[in-house]
């Protein structure tokens, strides 16, 4: 239930946040598109700075955290891990 009430707030704030810019909604897309890829971005921001603060590099981080897959999901010829194996 957590998840859906999470989810409510955080559209209502998206609500409010294009009825500060003047973008109705729906937004056109490239306005959507941009707002979604921030979305996505916003999600890493803190797994990744927590791995820097540890002392990572911002790009070792960024694997450790496992953004690009979480952001791009499986990239075309890129390679799947097994199931059952840990990524290195």
């Amino acid at each position: 239930m957590n998840a859906y009430l999470f989810s409510l707030l955080a559209g209502i704030l998206a609500g409010v946040v294009y009825s500060l810019i003047g973008v109705q909604s729906p937004a056109p897309p490239a306005i959507a598109l941009v707002g979604l890829l921030g979305i996505l971005a916003g999600e890493q921001i803190l797994p990744v700075v927590r791995r820097i603060v540890s002392g990572l590099k911002p790009g070792a981080a960024w694997r450790e955290a496992k953004c690009s897959q979480h952001m791009f999901g499986a990239l075309p010829g890129g390679r799947i891990p097994d199931a059952g194996k840990e990524d290195r």
